[in-house]
């Protein structure tokens, strides 16, 4: 399953702006010691710099925002310090609740600060720190090249939240031995961010910068800080040991008696070292990589290409957006097992590096196709490779290369090439990427599973022009993945494809006594041929967007499109979509989505009918208690009657203690019923499992952590 990508839409929606040159500003040491109480009582914070927020770039355009903020700045030789003072005329009505720290989706929900940091200022990379009012944390790597947004980074920092009978007020100190920044004792400058976030009826987002919806590039329009002299890193070296004790009881079917397992005992250390500033070593042995956040329940009936789960595990997260290409070449969750792992990054001056090896004790495969894709796996070792070098070139691109090699017993996948990004505008830019792949399966593998029988190589081509301004989007996009392509290293689950696509999006905005806050209007398409020459897929998809009252967002699309499956062209297949939500207040969040048309069931390569439709809401009872519930619910219809019938319900309860410590309660239940005589082959009348899990955890800080947890899997049930 699918969802519109709301939050991609709306980052295009409020895309980047500027009216006139962000200010800059100069900092000066710390006049005396501080302590992160959020009090702002020492003499430092009378003598720190003093920059305004007076921008609202959303949903105004650089108008006066509707509260003040004042942040303060300074810094001595072991930490950067920030504090926000954020007025609100109405102190009871500020949204603030625990949480879990990056829980992200939650988190932009509340009232919150911003920092973002470009110690480089060389308008590529930047430390993004985000704090709620109770002193909550968010941190992430915002990468503008890739243009991401990774909030699995974590780092050890110290933040506190007080609200006030003004507002609230926040103070973070960041320890400099925890970031890149230039070495060197000389005065430095950064790109320096500061920003809040005030939602109301709208998301108010307010910046210490203006900025220019005609612009893409964000770290070309903040503030520069400058004054930063005399900064050492200091000694960071972390060392992380782990023990994970696990035992398992199961029963067999028909039976519900469980039989106790053995208890084991999982041993394991890492550690960090920041070798310069600029540069971490990362080095694992025996890694504590058990599962102690489930995976979000995804819809996999009548799907032909393997699902996307994210990676979740610390030593792959830091430093992940080093390996990031418009190909997702590098995908860690393929390392399944390792025994042990080296990783390090660098960035030196215009030189950015990065590189891993592994050794896994089992070799996941995903096998590729033009039609579907497969899960397989070698049981033999395999030691994966990756190395990432990137340079910057003039003021905004970039030439990289990247090589993800594995290599095992009679097996080998090895990808290199070269990639490139080019801003040729402030609203348009360019990405190119070229890889080559060479194979080699074992004989009894490659005959299994219809692959080819010896080496065999391909390349892969992906070019992409992107252009936002702030009345018209427009993107045309290009791929070329010959049937030879493998990146075992990655995710690339269709290959022998040729495939062109293309959008135009024109934008409205609303005024302050509009109902509406920004509109747009939305024309898309694209067509796909194997490289035989045969037309593979076709889409030509009309939509609009408009946010409205209460943070409130309605989607809306129709589409006709043509597929081709095995030796069937389906064709003339219309099919339609929405999504909408809204936040009503501080109680939480609501959404629905519907997919409905026509499509193909893929089990028996015939036309069917599909219904989707999926609710969800978050509800946020007082501080402490967080609640998710989600229903997935999928019917498809043939001519002779309902082929399946899909319903997975999801729920997720927290109750959090303070900032550091929780306890959350996780439920998923997934029941699909068939009709077995409407299949071509044999399938089961029902299927049904039902997984939860019971998980205490405590965060001394992000790298310090105690869980205790139960969880249990029943199918069949």
């Amino acid at each position: 399953m699918r969802l519109p990508n709301a939050c991609l839409a709306f980052l295009l929606l409020a895309a980047p702006a500027l009216a006139q040159q962000a200010p800059a500003f100069e900092v000066r040491p710390a006049t005396s010691d501080i302590r992160i109480d959020a009090l702002l009582d020492e003499p430092a914070w009378a003598a720190a710099a003093v920059i305004p927020l007076p921008y609202e770039w959303f949903p105004g355009d650089n108008v006066e925002p509707p509260v003040k903020t004042d942040a303060l700045v300074t810094y001595d030789s072991r930490n950067l310090y920030v504090a926000f003072r954020a007025w609100d005329p109405r102190p009871s009505e500020i949204r603030a609740h625990l949480m879990d720290r990056d829980s992200i989706n939650t988190f932009v929900q509340d009232d919150h600060v911003t920092l973002m940091i470009d110690p480089f200022n060389d308008q590529r990379r930047a430390f993004q720190f985000r704090v709620n009012p109770l002193g909550v944390q968010a941190d992430a790597i915002f990468s503008q090249i890739e243009g991401i947004e990774d909030f699995s980074w974590d780092i050890i920092w110290a933040s506190a939240g007080r609200i006030t009978e003004e507002g609230y007020i926040v103070e973070i100190a960041i320890p400099l031995n925890q970031i890149r920044f230039p070495q060197g004792g000389g005065v430095q400058t950064w790109g320096f961010e500061l920003g809040r976030s005030y939602p109301r009826n709208a998301r108010h987002r307010i910046s210490a910068s203006p900025r220019n919806r005609n612009e893409t590039c964000i770290l070309c329009q903040v503030n520069k800080v400058t004054g930063f002299q005399r900064l050492q890193a200091g000694r960071n070296l972390e060392v992380v040991p782990t023990l994970t004790t696990t035992r398992s009881d199961r029963a067999a079917f028909p039976s519900t008696e469980l039989e106790p397992g053995d208890t084991r005992f999982d041993p394991g250390v890492s550690v960090r070292w920041g070798v310069t500033p600029a540069t971490t070593v990362n080095a694992t042995i025996n890694p504590d990589f058990s599962q102690v956040e489930a995976d979000a329940a995804q819809l996999a009936e009548n799907e032909r290409f393997a699902l996307f789960f994210e990676e979740k595990r610390p030593f792959f997260l830091e430093g992940i957006d080093f390996f990031a290409t418009p190909i997702n070449a590098v995908f860690t969750r393929t390392v399944a097992d390792p025994a042990w792992g080296l990783k390090a990054t660098s960035k030196q001056g215009r030189n950015a590096m990065g590189v891993f090896v592994t050794r896994d004790e089992r070799n996941n495969i995903l096998i590729p196709s033009n039609q579907g894709s497969a899960f397989a796996f070698l049981d033999d070792s395999v030691t994966a490779s990756v190395l990432r070098y990137r340079r910057d070139v003039g003021t905004g691109s970039t030439v990289g290369v990247l090589y993800a090699g594995r290599e095992g017993d009679r097996y080998h996948n090895r990808v290199a090439g070269v990639d490139g990004f080019f801003p040729v505008t402030p609203a348009a830019e360019v990405r190119v990427q070229y890889l080559r792949s060479d194979t080699r399966y074992p004989d009894e593998f490659a005959v299994a599973f219809g692959q080819e029988r010896g080496s065999f190589d391909g390349g892969a081509l992906r070019l992409t022009y992107q252009h936002v301004d702030r009345n018209w989007i427009w993107f045309a996009g290009y791929q070329d993945f010959e049937p030879g392509f493998r990146a075992d290293s990655g995710f690339v689950p269709r290959v022998d494809l040729r495939r062109a696509d293309a959008a135009l999006r024109r934008r409205f905005w609303g005024k302050p006594t509009d109902w509406w806050t920004n509109w747009s209007v939305s024309v898309d398409g694209l067509r796909s041929e194997n490289h035989a020459g045969v037309v593979t897929d076709e889409t030509m998809r009309i939509g609009s967007t408009v946010g409205g009252p209460r943070q409130s967002l309605l989607d809306v699309r129709v589409s006709r499109n043509a597929v081709r499956f095995q030796d069937r062209l389906h064709e003339g297949m219309v099919r339609a979509s929405a999504y909408f939500e809204i936040q009503p207040g501080a109680i939480g969040k609501f959404s629905l989505f519907i997919d409905g048309g026509e499509t193909v069931d893929f089990a028996n390569n015939q036309p069917a009918d599909l219904l989707l439709f999926v609710p969800s809401a978050e509800l946020k009872l007082g501080r402490h208690i967080n609640a998710q519930l989600r229903r997935i619910q999928q019917r498809l219809d043939v001519r002779e009657g309902r082929l399946s019938e899909t319903a997975i319900n999801e729920l997720r309860l927290v109750y959090n203690f303070n900032v550091r410590s929780f306890v959350r309660a996780i439920a998923q239940h997934q029941d699909t019923e068939r009709d077995p005589s409407l299949f071509r082959f044999p399938v089961q009348r029902r299927t049904e499992s039902l997984f939860s899990q019971l998980l205490f955890s405590y965060k001394l800080n992000p790298q310090t952590v105690l869980f205790l947890g139960y969880s249990d899997s029943h199918l069949g049930i």
